[in-house]
């Protein structure tokens, strides 16, 4: 029987009267690259732990390729973890250290030598085998601490955020790597960060976390597309925030001014939050037939950010911000029409 990688039944662990992680289920299948996403505190890395071995769940069942490990310390675990600082043994070289994992299975040297050469060859390190960690970028560490977890051969890789310590263009860098690998060698995976361009790039599937829970779990397009409440949405990127009354189809500001809105199915009547994202947002010199939710707007403020524009303006009592891969040409002071599709716009109450 071909067992899952991993799966979490009913997963909790508290601290007392903390509870960092609240009855968490979870399935990882063999070859799936799952990441782990949410703020601070999420029960993200916590999760990544119990998993690993570091933690003992409170409650709940652990299960790696069908066995239950829940009592099993980390080296007896069929797992390997990438830490945020690789965590090499800075006395031994390159080659000792992706070797190391192999000595304690008690692998035959030849077998070692012949893997260490092929996983230095499959991570670009091929004649670093006598090189030191502190002889070696940020970059180049990370990817000695992926080979010594690869060359094991897991039935689960642990992603422990191992990107975060490093600058934007080596993160870039390191992200597409580890995607080439996981699509090359098709281990299975948990990866936790709390970016989401990470998850969305590399990412089978993502599990959005909050509050020690689960929130929504499914493909990144899915997860980014159809969020399941307020906070999968928020979390997932940028929103223009729009604080609304709704009556009937009627659309009302703060101050209760109208507001020009299209409701095709209308959520009901109360207080409202509507949502739409920065990059769904047009901004147009004059009202356009046939387009939906037209707002006169005053543009308050543009910043240029390097491969688009960013545009702050005020419509109809709201704030929004458009973003544009291209100059509009407007500036502080001017008006426009401030417009999006109304399958961009979420309300949540």
């Amino acid at each position: 029987m071909n067992h899952a990688a991993l799966e979490l039944d009913r997963i909790s662990l508290t601290y007392g009267t903390i509870v960092a992680i609240n009855d968490v289920s979870l399935r990882v299948e063999r070859g799936e690259f799952v990441t782990l996403l949410g703020p601070s505190g999420s029960g993200k890395t916590s999760t990544l732990r119990v998993v690993g071995g570091f933690e003992k769940p409170t409650s709940g069942t652990v299960r790696i390729g069908g066995e239950t490990v829940n009592d099993r310390p980390p080296y007896g675990r069929d797992t390997a973890t990438i830490f945020q600082n690789g965590a090499l043994f800075p006395h031994k070289t390159v080659a000792q250290n992706i070797a190391y994992g192999l000595r304690m299975r008690r692998v035959p040297q030849p077998e070692i030598e012949r893997r260490v050469r092929e996983i230095l060859a499959i991570v670009a390190l091929s004649g670093y085998e006598d090189r030191y960690p502190a002889a070696m970028s940020g970059g180049q560490r990370q990817r000695v601490a992926l080979a010594r977890s690869l060359v094991v051969r897991p039935t689960l890789l642990l992603f422990d955020e191992p990107m975060s310590a490093l600058d934007l263009a080596l993160r870039l860098q390191l992200r597409a790597e580890i995607k080439r690998l996981h699509e090359e060698l098709g281990f299975s995976a948990i990866f936790v960060t709390h970016d989401q361009g990470e998850a969305m790039s590399m990412s089978d599937r993502v599990a959005v976390m909050a509050k020690g829970q689960i929130e929504q779990i499914g493909r990144p397009e899915e997860v980014y597309r159809h969020p399941a409440n307020e906070f999968v949405f928020t979390f997932m990127g940028e929103s223009c925030r729009l604080p609304v009354r709704i009556d009937g189809r009627a659309v009302f500001d703060s101050s209760g001014q109208p507001v020009p809105l299209t409701l095709v199915a209308p959520p009901g009547p109360g207080e409202w939050r509507i949502y739409v994202r920065p990059g769904h947002v047009r901004l147009l010199p004059k009202a356009s037939e046939g387009l939906p939710n037209q707002l006169e707007a005053t543009v308050q403020m543009v910043e240029y950010l390097g491969g688009s524009y960013r545009y702050h303006v005020q419509a109809s009592g709201l704030s929004l911000v458009c973003d544009s891969s291209s100059k509009l040409g407007f500036g502080p002071g001017d008006a426009a029409v401030a417009s999006w599709l109304q399958e961009d716009m979420r309300c949540f109450q």
